[in-house]
This record gives structure tokens, C-alpha cells and sequence, in this order.
């Protein structure tokens, strides 16, 4: 009796077969266009940051009032410092122009923090011009307001003692407090020196000598 023998089926008869053929994989365009550009706005980009730190860094000179200067009144080298700032682009008065500062006064009222500009100062004040006069105030407890201080504004008025007659009138009504003493060291009296017009000169030095005087504070004038 014969055995049939199968033929041996070919491992390999599989694989040449129409499914084990790969489809040909397309090649991958290049676009060289696309590339520079993405160079271009990275490159762009970190130029960029570079000149906004840059330019963050820049400083300038620039001088910042330190104490109120009110209109009229001459600057002083304890009522300036110098400041580095960012260049924006304004013209903060430089430093190095300090000087020309020293010799000129205020054209308005500026106030502590603020930086200089060239139209906050005149070379010529109005308040310490012709027929105008400085007169000294030597002033008691609550005959002068707590913190009135050089450049503030202030009426002058006329107070009478009951002695005499007569009654309270004012005798400057806008008057620049150019100078103020320390009130601290005497109880709450002090000395101020105030700009007036010359014809009431005479009128409140009198006053003052006999102690018939105070100042009313003007905020709202500064």
C-alpha cells in the first residue's frame, strides 16, 4: 500500500503573491521656500527682542524736583536731584543743564517727584519783579496753619488786638510764601517770608511789629 505524499507547500509561494507587493511610497517634496521663510521670522524675531532690551536699557539724565517750588520762586541745588530714566522720546530738562536751572525760576507751581521740563521754567519771575516787596512774618500758635511751606499761597490778614479798633481785613490776598522756617523746634510758631505788592509793604511790616497779623492758607491758589 502507497502512501501519497503532499507536496511540500513553498513558504515563499506566499509572499509573491499581488498582496504582498508594497506600493512605492511617493518621495517627500522638499519646499525650500517655506524653510527660509521660517529662518527669516525666527531670525526677525530674535533681532527684535534684542533691540527691545536694548532699548529698555537706555537711560537719560533728568532732573526731579525734591521740594515744592511754588510759581515765581527761584530754583535751589537742595530742591533738585538727579535721576536716570528710561528714553521715551519727552525733553525732561538734563542734568548737565542744572546750572542754567540754578539761575531761573518757576514758571508754575511744581510739585515733589516732578521731572523738569522746559516750560516749567522762566528766566525772569513775575513774583519777585518790579513793585512787588518781601516782607518777614514772625508768627505765634494759631496765627499761621500747620504745614504751610515755601512756594504755598497765602492771605494776609490784618487781626486786631482788642485794644485797638478797627476791624480784620485782608492786606495781601494772594500772597507766595517764599521762604518758611522750621516750626518744629518752636511750638508751632514760626517766621515765613512772603512776596506782596510794594504799596501794602508798609501797612503789614506794621502789623506784624505789633503782632496784628496771621496767614489763612490758599490750597486750591497753588
Amino acid at each position: 500500500m502507497r502512501t501519497s505524499e503532499k507536496p511540500a507547500v513553498n513558504a515563499a509561494a506566499g509572499l509573491s503573491g499581488p498582496a504582498s507587493r508594497k506600493l512605492p511610497v511617493p518621495p517627500r517634496e522638499r519646499k525650500p521656500a517655506l524653510a527660509a521663510l521660517a529662518v527669516l521670522l525666527i531670525l526677525g524675531g530674535a533681532l527684535a527682542t534684542t533691540l527691545l532690551v536694548l532699548n529698555t536699557g537706555d537711560r537719560v539724565s533728568a532732573i526731579r524736583v525734591t521740594q515744592q517750588i511754588g510759581a515765581g520762586q527761584k530754583f535751589t541745588p537742595e530742591a533738585i536731584e538727579e535721576v536716570k530714566i528710561a528714553d521715551t522720546g519727552v525733553e525732561f530738562v538734563s542734568w548737565s543743564q542744572r546750572q542754567q536751572v540754578l539761575d531761573s525760576f518757576a514758571a508754575v507751581t511744581i510739585l515733589p517727584g516732578t521731572l523738569l521740563t522746559n516750560q516749567m521754567g522762566v528766566r525772569a519771575s513775575s513774583e519777585l519783579g518790579e513793585g512787588k516787596a518781601t516782607v518777614g512774618l514772625s508768627l505765634k500758635p494759631g496765627q499761621m496753619p500747620a504745614g504751610v511751606t515755601a512756594g504755598d499761597r497765602v492771605q494776609v490778614i490784618f487781626v486786631p488786638s482788642r485794644s485797638s479798633q478797627g476791624e480784620s481785613r485782608v492786606l495781601a490776598a494772594s500772597a507766595l510764601v517764599f521762604a518758611a522756617g522750621d516750626r518744629t523746634r518752636t511750638g508751632g510758631s514760626g517766621q515765613i517770608t512772603v512776596v506782596v505788592n510794594a504799596p501794602a509793604a508798609p501797612e503789614i511790616v506794621a502789623a506784624a511789629s505789633s503782632g496784628e497779623i496771621a496767614v489763612a492758607e490758599l490750597p486750591g491758589a497753588r
